[in-house]
Parts: C-alpha cells; structure tokens; sequence
C-alpha cells in the first residue's frame, strides 16, 4: 500500500520544512511530493535540500514555472503519482490549517472502511474552524450550502482541499474535463467522483486558519466558485467527466 500526499506550494519557506517533517512523523509509510510553483522565496530550494539531508526516496519535488493555480498544481500531482504506484493520493495545504495526524484517519475511511473518496470536512459533526474571522466563515459555510443545493451533492463540506482518492477514482476522471483552478476546483472534482458513482465520505476535521506566511484566498477565487458551480451543473446535464469512449 503506498500514499502519496500533493502538497501545492507559492511562497510556503515559513512552512515547508515543518509540515513534512510532520507528515514523515506519522506511523505510516507516506510518501510527499510538493508542486512548487516556482516560489521567489526559495521554498524549492529548501525542499531540494530536505531531499539531499534526509529524505530522498520518501520527499519528491515537481516545480513549475511561473503561478499557475491551486487546481493545476493538483492535477500535475496527481497526474505525477498515477505514473507511479500510489493507490492512495491525498490533498493537503502546506500552511497546517489541515492537522497532518488526520492523515491516518482519512486515510482509514478510505482503506479500512470502503470510501473511494474522503474527505475531511469542517461541517460535519465533530468538525470545527478556528481562527477565522467572521467573513471567512460566512463565505465558507454560506458556499457549502450553496453549493449542495446547486449541484445536489451530498456532501456538507464541499469545497474542502483536505482529500483521499482512490487511485481508480482519479483514473476514472478525465481530468482533461476539470475546468476550475482556484476555489471551484474543490468542488468540481468531487462533482465528478460523485457523477461517475463514486462513494464519498467525511471525516471531521478542526481546519485551523494558517499562522504563518500569507493567505491566497481572494475575491476573483470567491466568484469562480459561485459562477463556477452553476457552469458545472449545468455542464453535468450534457457531459461526463469521465472518458470519453469514442461510441455513439
């Protein structure tokens, strides 16, 4: 059983070192692979380095030239990890407001208790968020609902970026089809496990606001998200995301 865990950095120096330390410390065998969009301040370069100290074999690094978007960032990976032999490939922030020990219980909702899909969710019971001021709240669960009614997904946290996938999942996904690549991404990928039949589940999480380095949250990820989940439904209507057969 091998577990990749993609881990999307732009100027994470204050953070990376520790959240893959974090990550190496659990009792699991996880693999990270940061996809580092050439950060001006040097968060590859301490990654490189982490590789030639301690970790090679375990830490992978997949830089990118120029900023090019959450959503890409994560395709790249999960595209990198497919060539590979990794069944389970996660999602995580590098700024540790995802608690890297609730790796080992997301990842047990997928590989001892039959999910294809886990997430781990805020908005469940027994989940909470921390630290953040009223408007991240308001936006965060105001989206979420939102969003359930549009795309009639069951899922109360959907545009959580702490995520499980089984390999067979992401080899469903065309993921030539993903649209979205910043707050809409979230959500359009579990749309698209949840249209091709997958089982997805929560996990409760504590999300905790980042403390060090600066937020990427902005106005232009906010609307994407609101426009986005329309364009998705309404997409959904005449088009899978999985691949196409070349049939009919």
């Amino acid at each position: 059983m091998s577990v990749l865990v993609i881990i999307p950095t732009y100027n994470e120096r204050e953070n990376v070192e520790a959240i893959v330390r974090a990550v190496f410390a659990l009792p699991e065998p996880f693999h990270v692979l940061i996809v580092d969009d050439s950060s001006p301040d040097g968060t590859g370069q301490i990654v490189r380095d982490m590789q030639a100290q301690a970790f090679a074999g375990r830490l992978h690094l997949l830089e990118r030239a120029g900023k090019h978007g959450l959503g890409t960032a994560y395709i790249a990976g999960f595209r990198w990890g497919l060539e590979r032999d990794y069944e389970y490939l996660f999602e995580m922030d590098a700024d540790f407001s995802h608690n890297p020990a609730d790796l080992l219980r997301i990842l047990a909702k997928c590989r001892d208790e039959g999910a294809d899909v886990a997430v781990g969710s805020r908005y469940v019971r027994g989940g909470h968020v921390v630290n953040w001021p009223w408007e991240r709240h308001f936006y965060s669960k105001g989206g979420s609902i939102y969003t359930r009614i549009i795309t009639w997904m069951p899922i109360a946290d959907p545009t959580a970026g702490f995520v499980c996938w089984r390999r067979k999942v992401l080899e469903a996904i065309n993921l030539d089809k993903i649209y979205f690549v910043g707050y809409a991404f979230q959500i359009e990928m579990k749309f698209a496990a949840w249209e091709l039949g997958f089982k997805i589940r929560e996990v409760p999480i504590t999300f905790k606001d980042r403390e060090l380095g600066v937020s990427k949250m902005s106005l232009k990820i906010v609307q994407e998200g609101i426009f986005g989940v329309l364009q998705m439904r309404w997409r959904g209507f005449f088009d899978s995301y999985g691949h196409d057969t070349g049939k009919g």
